[in-house]
């Protein structure tokens, strides 16, 4: 169940938007003020945070800068009466993923709440190296290293694939969110069978073919799944 951070002032917006997430089926965390929410942000485990600019203690955009520092992959949604194009261009300059104007209907939060957690998982760091059973792989020389001193190459793109669902290791990855995130591609009209195939080919590479591969899964429905457990 995501966790999503609500730092807002005034109670009665503050309580009525947590109702809201708290029906919509998320855990929810409270800060009522610049200070607390800016503590919050920066320790608390959520999953997306729900910002208001203007705030007692510390700005909304203090709070802003100071997580693009600290945890850069937390996606953030701005909620403020503030909406002059400045205002909203400054916003998502500083990092933020989404901007929303009050007033506001629940319904209109919810649903963008609900994008920006699909389109925006944390970024864990970058991963250089994957080990798997019978070796690792070296994403930086593009080459994978096996326990009997055999060497294969791989191409920046298969790189790429294995880096990626390293980085979520253990959660599906759609193929949709393979074209976005590593082939850069933002289109429901591209054929995604070409993931299939880079999948196929590197489960060759790592020594995982076969009719029950055991580091790249595939989940019918799903996508994707590395597991470096080996089965």
């Amino acid at each position: 169940m995501p966790t999503i951070l609500v730092i807002e002032d005034d109670s009665a917006i503050r309580r009525g938007v947590a109702d809201a997430l708290t029906f919509g089926g998320y855990e929810v965390i409270e800060g009522a003020d610049g200070k607390t929410g800016e503590r919050l942000a920066l320790q608390a485990r959520f999953d997306l945070l729900l910002l208001d600019l203007v705030l007692p203690g510390a700005s909304g955009f203090d709070i802003l800068q100071a997580l693009k520092r600290d945890r850069p992959g937390i996606p953030i949604i701005i909620l403020s009466a503030r909406g002059e194009e400045a205002d909203r261009v400054n916003g998502l300059k500083f990092g933020a993923d989404d901007y929303v104007v009050k007033p506001f209907s629940m319904k209109e939060l919810l649903a963008r709440v609900e994008a920006v957690l699909r389109r925006s998982p944390e970024r864990p760091p970058a991963v250089s190296a994957v080990a798997f059973p019978g070796g690792v792989a070296n994403l930086e020389r593009r080459e994978a290293l096996f326990d009997d001193g055999d060497r294969v190459e791989l191409s920046d793109r298969e790189a790429s694939l294995i880096a990626y669902l390293a980085r979520y290791e253990g959660r599906a990855i759609s193929r949709e969110e393979i074209l976005r995130r590593v082939w850069k591609i933002d289109s429901p009209h591209i054929e995604t069978r070409t993931i299939d195939m880079h999948v196929a080919n590197l489960r060759s590479k790592l020594r995982d073919s076969g009719e029950t591969p055991k580091i790249l899964l595939t989940l019918r429905g799903k996508g994707y799944m590395l597991t470096t457990e080996g089965g």
